[in-house]
């Protein structure tokens, strides 16, 4: 078993609710520093006042073309560009599913490779939506993801239909090429599932749920 504290340091602890307010958002980074977590991944209109207010002490993430992936890749490599001029040391980005469905593969390349470079040497996390897609699509986007050059390749937004999946990380492992790391988001909710997840070949995990569990734990 590993420890929790292990398991924590691979979290993005998240808040991405449309209705998110600035008290909500503090609190997911003051517990992101307190449990040394990854990073907290926050909303793009926040991310300025977070990177000022946790000063260094925590990597702030933020999404783009989130949740549906369908802006165009000039929209979302503004977003990038802007969330990193705000502080943001890390990108979750959603592609576009419909041109991956299409079988428009090289465009869908080119825009992960234009948002990685708006990027400016920040870690790209490509959310793919693995409960859209069929293996076959989960399989071609390890390969362009892979070759895009992008950090990461990432299960899912949490607001579709289901999210990360043992199958869909076991998947993506063995397709991925060896430089791309995997991050497993949607539906995590606890310790012994994130633990597999990590087994599996995850090596971030999006969830809020593992710092309430903690919480929870202390306060009883």
């Amino acid at each position: 078993m590993m420890e929790k504290s292990e398991i924590l340091k691979k979290v993005d602890h998240t808040l991405l609710s449309q209705t998110a307010t600035w008290e909500e958002i503090r609190k997911i980074l003051d517990d992101g520093i307190k449990y040394e977590t990854a990073s907290a991944c926050i909303p793009a209109a926040y991310v300025k006042q977070a990177a000022e207010y946790v000063m260094g002490k925590l990597p702030v993430c933020t999404v783009i073309g989130f949740p549906n992936g369908y802006s165009t890749a000039m929209v979302k490599a503004l977003e990038a560009k802007d969330a990193v001029a705000n502080g943001a040391g890390e990108i979750d980005m959603v592609i576009n599913i419909g041109y991956l469905k299409d079988k428009r593969y090289e465009e869908v390349e080119r825009e992960i490779r234009r948002v990685h470079e708006a990027c400016g040497g920040r870690i790209l996390k490509v959310i793919t939506e693995t409960c859209l897609l069929t293996d076959d699509e989960k399989k071609k986007m390890c390969e362009i993801v892979t070759d895009a050059g992008a950090e990461f390749i990432k299960t899912s937004t949490g607001f579709s239909n289901s999210g990360a999946t043992f199958a869909d990380v076991a998947l993506m492992r063995e397709y991925v090429g060896e430089n791309v790391k995997i991050k497993a988001a949607g539906g995590i909710s606890s310790f012994e599932d994130a633990e597999e997840f990590i087994r599996l070949g995850a090596d971030r995990l999006g969830t809020s749920r593992l710092v309430k569990l903690m919480e929870a734990g202390e306060s009883r």
